[in-house]
């Protein structure tokens, strides 16, 4: 089933504390472009992020964006310098003594906190990897909401994509069913006029068939319908396939075009240059379509 480049998908989960958010959204792009905004405190992720997001889309223009927010889990811990505030406090004391009676104020533990280096806020050491885990178990889980809605979107491409194929199938037989009564006419005409010009005289028969075989030649399509036909066999092939086609498709597009050209300029008869005109009219509506395929 092919799938439309063009997706969006959301997770939330309280992991290990943590509540975690992630959202993936993508756009068309020729090549896979991915972008991890999240906390600068999370950014030993992003790598093994990027990694699975490779896992689930090989083209497209794709933003992850992930939000954390602590729900007490690896809380600040605060630690007392004991070594430096016995300094402290010996030295005040001995800064009592020097006072004498002037200074007999008693030192408080507020005196000490406020003290420099006697608190140290410090944060417990996290494990990366369980962290890292965690990120990806939460994106694992957008990617597959966004995997779906990509499916959902690509199913709805192929559709439209084979109502237009059968539009340039029956195109191509109109083709087909006329080229050779173009040749039909043109000898009428030839001899038509020949018979004008010559009035009584008798027309050569021989040289009538001749222009007519050279003409024939030059109008002459069926390579281009018979490869028409089997561009248009494989495209529909590739719309059933379960791998990313969207740049293989974008190439068949391409070689279609190209042998609607070529009947195009083979072609004087004003009927099939209509039917030439809606040729090129679907298979650029097409090729629209074939830009949001992965």
């Amino acid at each position: 089933m092919v799938k439309s480049m063009t997706g969006y998908g959301r997770a939330r989960e309280t992991r290990s504390g943590r509540d975690i958010t992630v959202e993936v959204r993508s756009v068309n792009n020729r090549y896979l472009d991915c972008t991890v905004k999240m906390p600068r405190a999370f950014i030993f992720a992003e790598d093994a992020i990027k990694t699975m997001v490779q896992k689930y889309a090989s083209r497209g223009k794709v933003d992850v964006f992930i939000t954390v927010e602590s729900q007490g889990a690896n809380e600040l811990v605060v630690a007392v310098n004991e070594q430096l505030v016995k300094s402290y406090i010996d030295a005040l004391r001995r800064l009592q003594q020097l006072g004498g009676d002037s200074v007999q104020r008693e030192i408080t533990v507020a005196d000490l906190a406020r003290l420099p280096d006697v608190l140290t806020v410090t944060k417990p050491e996290e494990d990366l990897e369980s962290i890292t885990a965690d990120l990806c178990a939460v994106l694992e889980t957008a990617l597959a909401a966004y995997t779906a809605m990509r499916e959902t979107e690509g199913k709805k491409l192929a559709e439209d994509i084979q109502r237009r194929l059968d539009t340039l199938d029956a195109l191509t037989r109109l083709v087909e069913e006329r080229s050779p009564q173009t040749v039909t006419e043109y000898r009428q005409k030839l001899l038509a006029r020949m018979q004008e010009i010559l009035q009584s005289a008798s027309v050569d028969e021989a040289r009538i068939l001749t222009e007519a075989a050279i003409f024939a030649d030059k109008v002459a399509v069926d390579e281009e319908t018979v490869r028409m036909r089997s561009h248009l066999s494989q495209l529909r092939d590739m719309l059933k396939s379960n791998v990313p086609v969207g740049r293989k498709l974008d190439f068949l597009i391409q070689e279609i075009n190209r042998e609607s050209n070529t009947i195009g300029s083979k072609c004087s008869d004003l009927q099939i240059a209509r039917d030439v005109v809606e040729l090129k009219a679907e298979i650029e509506k097409i090729r629209e379509q074939v830009q949001n395929i992965e």
